[in-house]
């Protein structure tokens, strides 16, 4: 489904940019609008999730550049009030804090260097390029620089539309750079998934800092609430915006009775997000008096809903208010922000003592829960990328890309790939068996018992054991144990004539014909055997520890 284009009132009684033609038709400022009588611009808080509400362009008017840094503050201004480039208001604040300030005080250096005051029509590809090596000083990332040459390229761009500055869009005098900065997608790692101790080690610490919310009395105070937020965030992996601005009607009723939906809204798909959460399930690797997810959100309505009668604006769509405690302001009734849910992190950590594996206090934030939860579901499909990436509200390609890292067991298995890599190569046996349930096989198509038609792979593994094309080494003993000791299992659940015509023989095969054979030709040793045996017994191969690994004789 396309994305709907939502239509915004555009109040047309708002002063225009002070602009005149000159004598050849172009677009230029008048000069005696500059400076503005007001040069804070302020931020609506709606749709603004970061706790800055004002940018303030007067620490730039009167050193050098005041006809660019005017422009720049009018083009704000009009993405704000009437909506030009369909902007949204965290696009804005991000292009103020993350891009205009430092392009300001390059054109204050270059104003002081070139001995002369700065005009719109010096705004070209050699400004641009100045700009780029001011932005790299050897200390700022290249994510960062190409995130502030992109915050200035919008404001810069929409002025070029409206004929205020002369852009170039092709050729070697292009105003911007058609790649400044190449392969910068490879150098976007973002946050890394939390390894499997540390997240239990959080998942403990912040289960037992929430618990007070659920006595009876309980104050929704901004780091309780903090706490409840981070708990969802780590259980449905959703992002820090929609998380913040959830409204106290996001739990949806579900099909299924002991099911319902969390819904948040995603700005940048301008749809809303849905999680499938338990109403009586208990949250993995809790303790069993700790409630579900589904009841800690009930909680939290609960307890700031005689705030959100009190509050005003906006803030009587969502879910995490609390009065705060600060002065001058106290009393007043404010919502979560990014901020302060980072300074209760802060909190948990050094009251926790939370390490990560160098002995560093850890580094936690909702996006790397967001990756650990992932990550999590990804183990849990067995690399199920598709339905990874459905659990994670993103397409496969974004999911693969961006936040799918390698498991802890990696490293064991390209070792583990090595050695037996080594193994065959001297040993000339490279790709000369493939793994089945039951051992290897040396032609899985073509075998003694395979289907032989249309090139369909032989899933016939009772039939391992008297197969021609059957090999065991001492890595596949546990797999043939687990058969073993599935076989046996089976002999209580059905009729004792129909095991002995079906199953009897494999087992005698088994002890006779691989494992006293093997034992004989020195393959593997009595004791890898007894080994093998025992651990197939406590912790089966997963292929045969479920019900339905020998159906069609029951």
């Amino acid at each position: 489904m396309g994305i709907k284009k939502v239509f915004f009132k555009t109040d047309l009684t708002i002063p225009k940019v002070e602009q005149v033609c000159d004598r050849v038709g172009q677009n230029v400022i008048a000069l005696e609008a500059i400076p503005p009588a007001i040069t804070m611009v302020r931020f609506p808080a709606k749709g603004n999730a970061s706790s800055n509400r004002s940018f303030d362009f007067g620490r730039w008017y009167g050193a050098g550049a005041d006809e660019i840094v005017y422009a720049c503050q009018r083009q704000i201004e009009r993405f704000l009030e009437t909506h030009d480039g369909d902007k949204s208001v965290a696009s804005v604040v991000s292009y103020c804090l993350n891009g205009l300030n430092t392009f300001f005080d390059y054109l204050l250096v270059r104003s002081v260097a070139e001995d002369r005051a700065l005009k719109l029509g010096d705004v070209n590809r050699n400004l641009i390029d100045g700009f780029l090596m001011f932005l790299d000083d050897g200390k700022t990332s290249v994510v960062t620089q190409s995130t502030r040459l992109q915050a200035i390229k919008a404001v810069l761009v929409a002025q070029g539309q409206r004929g205020l500055i002369q852009l170039v869009k092709t050729g070697d005098k292009a105003t911007f750079p058609r790649n400044a900065f190449p392969n910068i997608h490879r150098k976007r790692r973002g946050e890394s998934p939390m390894p499997k101790g540390q997240r239990q080690a959080f998942a403990a610490a912040v289960k037992r800092a929430v618990m007070p919310i659920f006595q009876e009395g309980a104050q929704p105070t901004s780091e309780l609430l903090s706490y409840a937020l981070l708990i969802i965030a780590l259980h449905t992996g959703r992002n820090t915006t929609p998380l913040l601005e959830m409204e106290p009607d996001c739990l949806r009723s579900h099909p299924k009775d002991k099911l319902e939906f969390l819904v948040v809204y995603k700005r940048r798909s301008r749809q809303n997000s849905k999680v499938i959460l338990g109403k009586e399930n208990l949250i993995e690797s809790t303790p069993t008096l700790f409630p579900s997810v589904a009841r800690l959100i009930r909680r939290a309505i609960e307890l700031t809903d005689p705030l959100r009668t009190q509050a005003s604006g906006h803030l009587k769509q969502r879910v995490w208010l609390y009065r705060s405690q600060s002065n001058p302001r106290a009393g007043e009734i404010w919502a979560l922000s990014p901020s302060m849910v980072g300074l209760t992190v802060q909190k948990l950590v050094k009251d926790f003592d939370l390490r990560d594996a160098n002995g560093e206090p850890s580094r936690i934030n909702v996006s790397r829960l967001r990756k650990t939860f992932i990550n999590r579901i990804n183990e849990i499909l067995e690399d199920d990328l598709v339905t990874t990436a459905v659990a994670a509200g993103n397409t496969p390609q974004v999911t693969g890309n961006v936040y799918l890292r390698p498991g802890e067991g990696s490293q064991k298995n390209w070792k583990f790939m090595g050695v037996a890599l080594t193994r065959e190569l001297l040993s000339a046996t490279l790709g000369a068996t493939k793994k089945t349930p039951t051992g290897g096989c040396t032609d899985t198509k073509a075998g003694q018992f395979a289907p032989k038609r249309d090139g369909a792979t032989c899933m016939n593994f009772l039939d391992c054991v008297r197969c021609r094309n059957y090999v065991v080494t001492g890595d596949d003993l546990n797999r043939l144990f687990s058969l073993y000791w599935r076989i046996y299992s089976e002999r209580g659940r059905m009729d004792k004539r129909k095991w002995e015509r079906h199953y009897a023989h494999i087992v005698r095969l088994i002890d006779r014909d691989v494992v006293q054979a093997g034992i004989q030709k020195k393959a593997f040793t009595q004791s890898e055997v007894a080994d093998a045996r025992e651990r197939a017994r406590i912790d089966p191969h997963p292929f045969w520890s479920s019900n339905g690994a020998l159906g069609g004789f029951e």
